[in-house]
């Protein structure tokens, strides 16, 4: 990571070093992975044992799922579109791109899902997305049969709103923290 790109700006960015060795193991599996090691394993680092929780947490939303991987990153950026999340718009809008196979997806979906160039399905589960974030206590059985209509199980259903719940709380984090996405994500899957 080049020196003059904090992880974040309002917390103190721990030294990879004195972490655990678990979460070391677990960013230098990232970085290998990636190429470079994303700023948010930096970030949360700060706090080990909500790191780990909040990991294997991520880890289990994309093992056990009904969704697609496409679709999960759609969910992420267009939630993330909604909170002004320019840390997670810019990560995830690279998977985005890199798993929809679309370079412009990501930007349409994190500046309106309405408009972006998507199918009807993926544009319920959208709709559904952006409800839950704006205001979840309006979400009724209507908007679940919704989302039953354009084939999505109830097991995907779960799904879609766990995915969506999780990211909320990641745009609140990365936005108390003023997490900074790395340089590298800008281009990827272009």
């Amino acid at each position: 990571m080049p020196e003059d790109i904090e992880a974040m700006t309002r917390f103190e960015v721990p030294d990879v070093a004195d972490l655990p060795e678990d979460l070391q193991e677990r960013i230098e599996e990232e970085t290998e992975r990636a190429g470079f090691t994303p700023n948010v394993f930096l970030a949360l680092g700060y706090r080990p044992k909500q790191a780990r929780a909040f990991i294997e947490y991520h880890d289990a939303l994309l093992e056990e799922t009904a969704l697609e991987r496409e679709e999960i990153e759609m969910l992420i950026v267009t939630v993330s579109g909604v909170n002004d999340c320019l840390y997670c718009i810019v990560a995830h809008g690279a998977l985005c791109r890199i798993y929809a196979d679309d370079p412009h997806l990501a930007e349409q979906l994190a500046a309106n899902h309405r408009t972006a160039n998507v199918n009807d399905a993926h544009r319920a589960m959208l709709d559904f997305a952006v409800k839950l974030t704006e205001e979840p206590e309006r979400i009724a059985d209507e908007d679940l049969q919704r989302l039953r209509d354009h084939g999505f199980s109830q097991e995907a259903i779960w799904d879609i709103g766990n995915v969506v719940s999780f990211y909320n709380l990641s745009n609140r984090m990365a936005h108390l923290a003023d997490m900074r996405p790395n340089e590298e994500f800008y281009t990827l899957g272009r």
